[in-house]
């Protein structure tokens, strides 16, 4: 499987990554989803410390052992369960940071984290006080590079503008091409990986895509409207490709993504997913099409 510098930095990652939140907390069933994903040349593998009150970084950490020089792990910190476990707080602040990527590092049994995300973030966080304690992680070791999860425009520029990012995880998809008006420009020009979730639509743009079509819509599209769009694309699109390689490669069409995260609960959704990322990309003819049924959506908070 190709891979694709993160950004500036010097982590070179599948163009398909594992997103692991997925796995399940059987430790078998995650061994068997991640050896697969190794064995298709996958060696991305983004989790955090949210998942499974931890045990999602624990069944990564086991499963990739024996395989942790060769592959990049990606966990994430910013949310607190409460005593309960039944809900979390928000908290970006340095100690939480520097008290949270510890324990990931136990939990994953490895001395270091190649990519240490924040898990959301707001414009009213302490955002030097954050970009601080990934700095100093850094300078320690602990980890070797950092990034934001975020679909917040205005949370996106300041780290691009004040750190030293050298990803941004995001949503994208041909249902939600919000990112593309500023989102990924903006990443792109400042030399920053992005880094792009949900590239399936919930299973909107799955083979089973018609099923998980609900009365509630998706974003701003309305059920009407995706039982117009999805069969649109569909009909003037897969007769040399699947719905799937459609997604993925759409994704990947874009000069500013790394690597487009997709879940997996199975060891054969793996495979439909390596197989379609390393077919041809998508034509300039093809892009076209799919940019003319699919509408514009646009960020319209955190402006």
């Amino acid at each position: 499987m190709n891979k694709r510098r993160l950004g500036n930095s010097d982590l070179y990652v599948s163009e398909l990554g594992l997103g692991c939140m997925s796995l399940g907390t059987d430790p078998k069933k995650a061994q068997a989803i991640i050896e697969a994903a190794l064995e298709a040349g996958i060696n991305y593998f983004d989790t955090a410390d949210l998942y499974d009150f931890g045990e999602n970084e624990k069944l990564v950490g086991q499963a990739l052992k024996s395989a942790r020089d060769q592959v990049i792990i990606a966990t994430k910190a910013g949310n607190r369960w409460n005593e309960q476990k039944d809900g979390w707080s928000w908290d970006p602040s340095k100690q939480h940071i520097k008290e949270a990527v510890k324990a990931s590092l136990k939990r994953l049994n490895t001395d270091y984290i190649d990519l240490y995300q924040l898990h959301g973030g707001t414009i009213e966080d302490p955002i030097e006080e954050t970009i601080e304690a990934f700095e100093e992680l850094k300078a320690e070791g602990f980890i070797r590079h950092y990034g934001i999860s975020s679909i917040r425009p205005n949370v996106i520029k300041e780290y691009v503008e004040k750190s030293n990012i050298v990803s941004v995880m995001m949503q994208y998809s041909i249902l939600d091409r919000r990112p593309e008006e500023e989102a990924l420009p903006l990443l792109h020009k400042n030399g920053v990986g992005a880094v792009t979730r949900g590239p399936l639509a919930k299973g909107l743009l799955s083979g089973k895509m018609l099923d998980k079509v609900t009365s509630k819509g998706y974003l701003d599209y309305s059920y009407e409207e995706l039982n117009k769009t999805i069969p649109l694309l569909r009909e003037k699109l897969s007769d040399s490709h699947s719905m799937v390689e459609i997604a993925l490669q759409y994704n990947l069409a874009n000069p500013a993504v790394s690597s487009v995260i997709a879940g997996a609960s199975n060891v054969q959704q793996i495979k439909e997913n390596a197989e379609a990322v390393r077919k041809k990309p998508l034509s300039e003819e093809e892009l076209t099409i799919i940019k003319s049924i699919a509408k514009m959506n646009r960020y319209e908070q955190h402006r």
